[in-house]
């Protein structure tokens, strides 16, 4: 299989995955309960506290798979306009909305056609008209060029089948002096071979994460200065022991496209 295909079929995988996981929130919406699997993952659980919990329709807290809560540490500002590299269930791009309020605007992107339905039902419940999901994948955004002032994403990076691609995407669709601001799974060490040929493990957002070092030197090599990866939760992964040296965390990446921008 070359690795066009591959990556294809890894796409199809991870847009599966998140189908499933959007009928199960529509089924925990309608009166089912977490029975402790993946949708409990310790990856995703207490991100949001209860303030920012009232804020948004209670499905798009359940629809939330994330590793982090980059609304709460982008800095969003009134007017700004914020895009979500992988939206979800879109609790994201609504508590952006918020942040930005009715000056600003905030697109959410994603590839799962149950997810983008989820989505849109909570931004009309929320009544959010500041607020747009569109469909597609974060190697190849919607958007024109230098369009939007932060860059949002919540733990899907990872799942990337280019992540070199998807930075370089972000870097395009940023104005000059915007900002990268996602929370994302990050290997500090090095993972082995095996570890990163594991299917389960890279849907659950382990296989897939970049290595620190990988992480820097890819928003370098597209563009961005002033990278920062700060550390937010340190996991214990059951199926990492014994295999794996080095340690598995959610951290928040920081980065900004130049104010005298150049193309790269």
């Amino acid at each position: 299989m070359s690795s066009t295909q591959d990556g294809e079929v890894r796409r199809d995988a991870v847009r599966a995955r998140y189908a499933l996981q959007a009928l199960r929130t529509v089924a925990r919406a309608e009166g089912g309960c977490c029975g402790g699997g993946e949708e409990c993952d310790t990856i995703s659980r207490d991100l949001y506290d209860s303030m920012q919990a009232g804020e948004v329709p209670g499905a798009a807290m359940l629809a939330s798979l994330g590793c982090g809560n980059p609304t709460a540490l982008a800095n969003l500002q009134p007017g700004e306009i914020v895009l979500d590299l992988g939206s979800g269930g879109g609790i994201d791009v609504l508590l952006s909305a918020k942040r930005v309020g009715p000056t600003g605007f905030a697109y959410g992107i994603d590839m799962t056609d149950e997810m983008l339905a989820i989505a849109e039902a909570n931004r009309a419940e929320a009544g959010a008209t500041n607020v747009k999901f569109l469909r597609g994948t974060i190697e190849a955004l919607p958007l024109p060029d230098a369009s939007v002032d932060v860059i949002l994403s919540n733990c899907v990076i990872n799942l990337s089948i280019d992540k070199p691609l998807v930075l370089r995407e972000a870097y395009r669709v940023l104005r000059p002096g915007g900002r990268f601001a996602v929370s994302d799974m990050v290997v500090q060490g090095v993972m082995p071979p095996d570890l990163r040929r594991d299917a389960e493990l890279c849907g659950g957002c382990i296989s897939g994460a970049l290595e620190e070092d990988e992480y820097r030197r890819f928003l370098a090599d597209a563009g961005f200065v002033d990278v920062e990866i700060e550390v937010t939760r340190v996991h214990e992964r059951p199926e990492l022991v014994g295999r794996f040296d080095g340690r598995l965390v959610s951290a928040f990446v920081r980065a900004k496209k130049p104010a005298a921008a150049v193309a790269v």
